[in-house]
């Protein structure tokens, strides 16, 4: 027989139909984003996987100094690999940008085609999604490179220029400044060939089991010896080295933790919130629950049925979340990747662990909470809910306020001692809601000071790295060597600059020993180093290990590099006693051909990685403003409405007595709104430290590094953001208080 208990629920829905409602929503677009992001991530990383077959991506690129001739070419073929042909030009754009000009690709990193249509005539063009959108380009416009028109008719994306770098030693990629296009024939002749690269990409005869193995490494660097002796190579990379292809894919599925952890914490507090409104509600059902008791109802029948509407509304919210993710969300969290990578067009996949992380672990967060409580809160026996004391232990006496304490101010008291635990709920909720929001108002002023710090820290106005070690006549270059090691943390490793400092240096401000170093602050701040210590740090393949000892910090808080004196880097990486490879120059170094110039770091180019997180994360951050304040709304809204129904007997008795509607207000919802206020203002510190705690556990993960200088600005907006969204909600809460009836008191009396 169907049990009379399940009727119940639906009415019981029904009747909190108001608590419910703001829950259900809040979960829907919750379980939404967290869906649309697993789904998007997962179909964006098959489809980057699947491009190297897909579009056939190159094994590696070389770039020769002249154009090769057949023989040049058949002689680089006899190394086990297939050349393709790649050639480019870097054509100039009116607004001092970069446009690479590629003629179609058929064979070899095939052309993955968004919108429109590849060009037809020599002055159309196909130009790259993303930069495209960086600025403000559609389809039909016209684009003007060294000096000729170009009209646009298609959107593409090259598989190999997924990030968008324009030199191999380039620190970040610039959408706004560097972009990709296709042209025909006829209009790549167009272009000067004075910005011709004679590029040629390879695809091994018998290629390595893995792309980014450290067999292919070994294989590249093997090669490159071999043809380094048959012609004069201008540039070498072999894809597992080039961060223009694999940046992206590194970057895909790498923040999947941190939303699972945000989406469970959120998870946690939602169910604190349903066990407080639930214990609440069996408070006010006592008589009924002892009946029921008494009749025959096990004490698990009634856990399963106040466990059941809980557990229906998140279970109808995971499933319209998760028909959200797959169709709103999806886009939207899709967008946040393509407004940084300019990926190859992809399909929506089914994703089971999404389910698994929206649905199933939820529901079972969920769960287990409310059933500890309600194990404990219905473990009194039948007689005590008939009689109404559920007090566990026997009733003492209040405790004792002092009467020299105006009135009101211990009726506010009591009303805080009694509601202690949903008040205690509202303190967390409100804490971690603030280092949500918090974390969103950070991100700006962080951004613009690690964009000031990085142009502040630049040892010279230009820093010229070199091909090869070329003279120049200039007094005001200053010679360098520079090399690169890596951190080695378990699978995690992370690239460490190397400077060999000239002495007596007129940019470098400290002083090098013999055989000590110097470390950026970065460095320092990442790995909480200090002078005196040790570091260790080992080369590409991890075959050599160095250790250095630490003379010095050096205040460069953009990056991660290593300061030597330049005999003694020379020293230490066998290199020629007279070996350089770049310059510091406050001044443009004209004689010094440009074949020869790897890159040139200049303020614009140290302020690249700045421009590009504040491009790539702007969205993000609104969806952390807006879930901080959904938090809010949630849990004091939500509990305040509890602890309003639970004492409405004593709201209805003080009316009875004559008290004004404002001073019951005053009562009730000034003690909250104290509560709420002091919970922002006296968790500022603990959240200072949660957020500075998370930010470096986060990016420990990730190369480089950007130190979590919080401002006071972010503070004091997230209070005010917070406290703002608390007041609105208090128009509800007087409205809820103002509907107690009188007749209230004469209910459940004892």
């Amino acid at each position: 027989m169907r049990d009379p208990l399940n009727r119940r629920i639906l009415r019981e829905i029904k009747g909190e139909a108001g608590k419910y409602a703001v829950i259900f929503i809040f979960m829907v677009a919750l379980i939404g984003i967290a869906s649309g992001y697993f789904i998007a991530d997962e179909s964006l990383k098959v489809a980057y996987d699947n491009s190297f077959a897909d579009y056939n991506i190159e094994d590696g690129n070389l770039e020769f100094a002249e154009k090769p001739d057949s023989s040049v070419l058949k002689a680089c073929e006899d190394e086990g690999i297939t050349l393709y042909e790649n050639t480019y030009k870097d054509a100039p754009c009116d607004d001092d940008s970069t446009v690479r000009l590629f003629t179609d690709r058929k064979e070899v990193n095939r052309v993955s085609l968004l919108d429109g249509e590849l060009p037809a005539a020599e002055d159309e063009i196909a130009l790259d999604r993303l930069y495209m959108k960086s600025n403000d380009l559609n389809q039909g416009d016209t684009i003007v490179l060294d000096g000729h028109g170009y009209k646009i008719t298609g959107i593409i994306a090259l598989p190999d220029y997924s990030a968008l770098y324009k030199d191999i030693s380039d620190f970040m990629f610039d959408t706004e400044k560097f972009g990709v296009g296709i042209v025909t024939e006829s209009g790549f002749d167009r272009v000067s060939d004075s910005y011709i690269h004679w590029s040629y990409s390879w695809k091994y005869d018998d290629p390595p089991e893995e792309v980014f193995g450290s067999e292919a490494t070994e294989r590249g660097d093997e090669l490159v010896k071999a043809l380094a002796k048959k012609a004069v190579l201008a540039n070498y990379i072999p894809t597992c080295r080039n961060s223009a292809i694999k940046f992206a894919g590194n970057d895909l599925g790498h923040d999947r933790i941190m939303m699972i952890v945000m989406l469970d914490m959120l998870i946690v507090i939602i169910a604190f919130v349903f066990a407080v409104t639930t214990s609440n509600t069996i408070t006010k059902e006592a008589n009924v629950i002892g009946t029921l008791r008494a009749s025959g109802y096990t004490r698990f029948e009634m856990i399963r049925h106040y466990l059941a509407a809980p557990m229906i509304v998140l279970l109808i919210a995971c499933i319209i979340g998760n028909v959200l993710g797959y169709t709103v969300f999806k886009d939207l969290m899709a967008d946040m990747y393509l407004g940084s990578y300019s990926l190859v067009s992809y399909k929506t996949l089914w994703n089971p662990n999404a389910f698994i992380d929206t649905t199933v672990i939820p529901m079972i967060i969920l769960a287990a909470i409310n059933v500890i409580m309600l194990a404990s809160k219905l473990s009194l026996s039948p007689l005590k809910f008939i009689r109404r004391d559920l007090k566990r232990h026997q009733r003492k006496k209040a405790f004792k306020l002092n009467t020299k304490i105006p009135i009101m101010t211990r009726y506010r008291l009591r009303v805080l001692f009694q509601n202690y635990a949903g008040y205690l709920t509202i303190i967390v909720g409100i804490f971690f809601a603030s280092v949500i929001m918090l974390f969103s108002q950070m991100f700006s002023p962080l951004i613009d000071k690690f964009s000031e710090d990085s142009i502040n820290s630049m040892i010279s106005k230009n820093t010229y790295i070199l091909k090869a070690p070329v003279p120049t006549e200039d007094e005001d270059a200053e010679k360098f060597a520079a090399g690169s090691l890596k951190i080695v943390r378990g699978d995690f490793s992370e690239d460490v600059s190397i400077y060999g400092i000239s002495d007596d240096s007129r940019y470098f401000h400290a002083a090098l020993g013999s055989d000590t170093v110097e470390i950026s602050s970065a460095y320092a701040d990442k790995y909480g180093l200090k002078v005196g210590d040790s570091i260790t740090l080992s080369d590409e393949y991890g075959e050599n290990d160095y250790t250095f000892d630490i003379s010095g910090i050096y205040e460069y808080p953009s990056s991660l590099v290593v300061f030597m004196d330049i005999g003694f880097f020379n020293d230490t990486f066998d290199m020629d006693e007279d070996y350089f490879s770049g310059y510091f120059s406050d001044r443009v170094l004209d004689d010094i051909d440009e074949k020869y110039v790897a890159s040139v770091v200049t303020e614009d180019e140290v302020t690249k990685t700045s421009r590009q997180l504040r491009r790539s994360m702007g969205n993000m951050m609104i969806i952390f403003v807006i879930l901080g304040i959904a938090v809010v709304v949630l849990v004091v809204y939500l509990l305040s409405k509890v602890m309003i129904e639970k004492n409405a007997q004593s709201i209805s008795v003080a009316k009875i007595l004559g008290y004004e509607p404002r001073e019951i207000s005053g009562i009730y919802i000034r003690t909250t709104t104290i509560v709420t206020v002091l919970s922002f203002l006296l968790c500022i510190p603990l959240e200072s430290k949660a957020l500075d705690w998370l930010w470096r556990a986060m990016m420990m993960e990730y190369p480089g590094w950007l130190a979590p200088d919080v401002p006071a600005s972010a503070f004091i907006k997230t209070v005010a953001m917070g406290l703002a969204t608390y007041f609105v909600t208090t128009f509800l809460l007087k409205r809820k208080v103002n509907k107690v009836p009188m007749d209230e008191a004469l209910k459940n009396t004892e």
